[in-house]
């Protein structure tokens, strides 16, 4: 799995386990594989290059995944125990109005590389019937963590899944660490670290009033959203604004904690005494989740930040839950969350062992 906020490509090694319709999981290994300037500086520019340019890039990060994979492989002793890669990719153009999604990472070039199948492009079934073939991982937190009522993935993108009786509705809320990351970038670090500066901040009432302004967050759902939101249209709001720093990531902080707050009001599936799951990246910004705990206590929601592997690999470990029912035909993505005319078998599946 590769995120919108680029820190670099997740790898998990996860046994799945199905009994009855009953389906369980165990995290074996997991690393995130850092991008280097060079990789970063690839994707943040891919949607710039010409159609060949793109194609070439295409097939080179699939090469670099499929390599990644063999070197995770290597560092933990996993030869012959992998029977099956899953891959997301990158996602580059996100168009579910005209039916079209991209996502870097040429799954033949994977299955060349590591001689194993792989399942890639995941959501473009989902899109080639009218969904927004975002998000896809209700199917894993249905399967695999069905004791929430609420979950919540704070990564580049901040996604909520809501579970009304086993019934999943999911959308994008508002792009998240991709913007907090660019801010704090300006101070030469790739991360606000707890959310330290950002607690030294104070909010902007103005920028956060326009934020807030948004016509996205009207949406009903379904809705999706893409990269191009954060860096395009929020990112230079905020510079337009003038501010410092930490007031800019201060102010955009207390806009994702009312934002994710909205998105649970607004959907009128507040129930009292839940509990939300936390995982992405941003479940380790301290400042952030204060400040979400804060604004859900009076709907008594309390925050679930679970363990750090799952925290962070948890989209990696459902990609795989993907990728094996993918293997099977079996429905892994679900309408009722995207809003396309029905259930989909998504994934392309390449044979990368002998024949």
């Amino acid at each position: 799995m590769s995120g919108s906020s680029l820190d670099g490509l997740d790898i998990a090694f996860t046994e799945l386990t199905e009994t009855g319709g009953k389906w369980g999981y165990e995290i074996m290994a997991a690393d995130c594989m850092a991008y280097d300037e060079v990789w970063k500086e690839k994707l943040v520019n891919a949607t710039e290059l010409s159609a060949l340019n793109y194609q070439l890039l295409h097939v080179e990060f699939g090469h670099y995944i499929g390599n990644k994979v063999n070197d995770f492989i290597d560092e933990n002793n996993l030869h012959h125990r992998v029977n099956l890669i899953a891959s997301h990719g990158h996602t580059t153009f996100h168009l579910p109005d005209k039916k079209m999604t991209a996502q870097l990472g040429e799954g033949a070039a994977i299955a060349a590389a590591t001689k194993l199948p792989v399942v890639s492009d995941l959501r473009s079934m989902d899109i080639a019937f009218g969904g927004q073939g975002a998000p896809i991982v209700p199917i894993g937190e249905k399967l695999l963590l069905g004791g929430y009522q609420y979950l919540l993935n704070i990564g580049g993108i901040a996604n909520l899944s809501v579970n009304k009786d086993g019934n999943y509705k999911a959308f994008d809320v508002c792009a998240a660490n991709r913007v907090l990351n660019m801010l704090v970038a300006q101070k030469g670090l790739q991360y606000d670290d707890g959310g330290k500066i950002a607690s030294s901040g104070k909010v902007n009432d103005h920028l956060l009033q326009q934020l807030n302004e948004l016509s996205y967050y009207s949406k009903p759902a379904p809705k999706s959203l893409s990269n191009s939101f954060g860096v395009l249209v929020v990112y230079p709001m905020i510079e337009k604004a003038g501010i410092s720093i930490k007031d800019a990531l201060r102010t955009y902080v207390e806009h994702i904690a009312i934002q994710i707050k909205a998105a649970l009001v607004n959907n009128e599936q507040m129930a009292g005494n839940c509990k939300i799951l936390v995982t992405g990246g941003g479940a380790f910004n301290t400042f952030l989740i204060e400040r979400l705990g804060y604004l859900l206590k009076e709907e008594m929601i309390e925050i679930v930040v679970p363990n750090e592997q799952l925290v962070q690999y948890k989209e990696a470990l459902i990609m795989a839950l993907m990728g094996v029912l993918r293997w099977r035909e079996e429905a892994n993505v679900f309408a009722s969350v995207t809003g396309a005319a029905k259930d989909s078998i998504g994934g392309a599946l390449w044979l990368g062992t002998e024949a």
